[in-house]
């Protein structure tokens, strides 16, 4: 084994830290059923959207999304932050033929994309958009819905009010997945935190550490996915 791809210890805990070729390997070692959906929807984004093209998920964690939904038999499912439609083409894929997915965000002119890739990936009828903010969306949702799988992938500082507001609406068992909670790397060191994003990151990972509601682990898939099972 090569030096820079041996395993590292901290603390007695072991890892492997990904460089561009290990990463590349990893993404070729999957299933890739549906790419080509996927890489055209990437590719457009990236034309039209190039300054906000880096808020799509990677390839490794739609198949772990899409895996997880299925895994869980998950039959109603939540995204708040759609922008062009790549993680919810992957959590639809995970769903029941007759499984829902509700879609919150605020952009028109992302998700009119969105619908596009979603009909060619043969998921459209699963889905449904509703625009606008999503704690008012959130808070205008019909009584007794309730969800199997919530992902959260928008604005950072809103992300403890959505998942206040989207608990109450799981079902025992169910996951719900913060996207970005590594925030680039920038966290985890000794310099204060003093972007509003990155402190609302930190804050809301430590609560969900304590969470007696929630079982939680932070994993370093993509930018860091927070993922709590809901107990009760």
């Amino acid at each position: 084994m090569k030096p820079h791809l041996k395993h590292r210890r901290t603390k007695g805990l072991k890892y492997v830290p990904l460089n561009e070729k290990l990463y590349t390997y990893l993404i070729d070692a999957r299933s890739r059923e549906g790419d080509a959906v996927l890489n055209a929807l990437r590719a457009e984004t990236q034309k039209k959207f190039e300054a906000d093209s880096h808020m799509s998920i990677g390839r490794d964690q739609g198949s772990f999304m899409t895996m997880l939904v299925a895994a869980i038999g998950a039959k109603h499912a939540i995204e708040i932050g759609t922008f062009t439609g790549y993680s919810s083409i992957c959590i639809a894929r995970g769903l029941p033929e007759r499984g829902k997915l509700l879609c919150l965000d605020a952009s028109e002119e992302w998700t009119n994309v969105a619908r596009k890739y979603w009909k060619k990936a043969g998921v459209d009828k699963k889905i449904e958009l509703r625009l606008g903010p999503g704690a008012d969306s959130l808070k205008k949702l019909e009584p007794g819905i309730k969800f199997d799988f919530a992902f959260f992938d928008a604005d950072k500082p809103g992300y403890d009010t959505y998942y206040e507001l989207v608990l109450p609406r799981m079902r025992s068992g169910g996951l719900i997945l913060f996207d970005n909670m590594l925030w680039g790397g920038r966290l985890g060191t000794k310099r204060r935190i003093k972007h509003p994003n990155g402190k609302a990151i930190d804050k809301l990972n430590r609560k969900l550490a304590k969470d007696k509601r929630v079982q939680s682990v932070l994993l370093s898939i993509g930018d860091g996915v927070h993922m709590c099972r809901v107990l009760g």
